[in-house]
């Protein structure tokens, strides 16, 4: 393995060959790149050196980037479609030694170090989530519009679910971490950037749930959809085949099912033009609304700005305006011991802030999403105010 000395001697390796790179990197799905190919954008000479230090690799007449740079180049350009959930885990167990090591430690610079770590793979954690479930609800479309065998279509997308699964389980425990109840950490220590990183991430973490909520949806839409395709096309099939021995208005009642058809084929609908009688255009009411179309299409018409009032002394004063957030995870404790359905927990839980019946609904449908590994969906359905849902019970 080649070893570098310093960051100048990378980035200047790189720019020896950057025109080869940005060539490799956008074919790196396509077929190999061969060797000959690459003496006609760089000198054989830069070409041998960047093959020495291991940017290149060459497999006989082909060359292709070595999958460190080229894991490099996706990360900070977003191109990667890869969905790991592995590094998440990690970095929320690591975020919790740093704040035991925090905790115990005397020295305050020493603690200073450990609160800096915290702060940057808190920043980590949330990128990476959000990157994932950007990159899944991406993977999700392209699957379903580009993957030609239904077989391996079907797969993938319950692959995909699986995944989203896991990060479902991933946001519960990043709620965990920066529940101030759980981890004192976040309400102990005195620092506004860890206050501002932890808010930032919560926020977040709940556009990734609603994120996540819209590609459950696709997914079994998408599923539904391929199933559905899948049984016409064998039926399709079979009948082609019957038609082809001959054998179609023998083995099935095609005749009947023909002569009762009464389709028509739709059209779109064509806009009706009304026009003006010249007896209407003579007339006084006719000329009146001439002169006001004519009016608002003259280009020198100057437009007449309404003033705003005076803004008042009592407007000017700073008034704090904020709404008490929801804690999921401390409603799912309490729903722990009380027991029930979760529907009617919702709607008779005591909220620190007001809730309409819709918001309820919603609240309802995001709990099931987030925690949806510690319920169980029964078979029983209950009603209220124009409403089925189902009856949720903790597993």
């Amino acid at each position: 393995m080649y070893i570098y000395n310093s960051i100048p001697h990378i980035t200047n390796t790189l720019n020896l060959g950057k025109d080869l790179l940005e060539v490799l990197f956008e074919k790196r799905k396509s077929l190999p790149f061969r060797y000959d190919y690459a003496l006609d954008i760089i000198d054989e000479n830069k070409l041998n050196i960047l093959i020495e230090r291991e940017v290149i690799r060459r497999n006989g007449p082909y060359i292709e980037m070595d999958e460190h740079y080229l894991s490099f180049y996706e990360l900070l350009l977003e191109a990667n479609e890869e969905i790991s959930t592995s590094v998440i885990d990690e970095n929320i167990q690591l975020v919790y030694q740093l704040i035991d090591y925090y905790g115990k430690e005397d020295n305050d610079l020493r603690k200073l170090g450990y609160l800096r770590s915290v702060k940057a793979h808190l920043r980590k954690i949330g990128k990476i989530l959000v990157r994932n479930v950007v990159s899944l609800q991406r993977v999700i479309d392209n699957t379903f519009k580009n993957e030609p065998s239904y077989k391996v279509k079907i797969a993938k997308l319950e692959n995909l679910d699986a995944k989203r699964i896991e990060i479902n389980r991933l946001i519960v425990e990043v709620e965990k971490l920066l529940d101030r109840e759980r981890t004192p950490f976040f309400a102990q220590v005195p620092d506004e950037e860890l206050l501002t990183i932890a808010r930032e991430l919560k926020t977040e973490l709940l556009s990734a749930g609603h994120s996540l909520i819209h590609s459950q949806q696709d997914i079994i839409d998408y599923l539904n959809q391929i199933r559905t395709q899948v049984g016409f096309t064998r039926k399709l099939r079979r009948i082609k085949y019957l038609r082809e021995q001959f054998e179609l208005q023998e083995n099935t009642n095609v005749r009947e099912v023909v002569d009762a058809e009464r389709s028509v084929v739709l059209e779109g609908v064509q806009p009706t033009l009304f026009k003006i009688s010249i007896p209407y255009l003579q007339t006084d009411e006719a000329l009146d609304v001439i002169l006001k179309v004519a009016d608002g299409m003259r280009p020198d018409k100057a437009i007449h700005r309404q003033e705003l009032g005076v803004i008042s002394a009592e407007q000017m004063e700073n008034q704090e305006v904020g709404e008490a957030a929801i804690n999921t995870r401390k409603m799912m404790d309490v729903f722990s011991r009380t027991g029930g359905d979760l529907f009617s927990f919702v709607m008779g839980y005591e909220y620190n802030r007001e809730m309409d019946f819709e918001a309820k609904v919603t609240l309802f449908c995001r709990l099931l999403s987030l925690y949806e590994n510690e319920l169980e969906i029964t078979d029983r359905f209950g009603h209220t105010e124009h409403i089925e849902y189902a009856i949720i019970q903790r597993t």
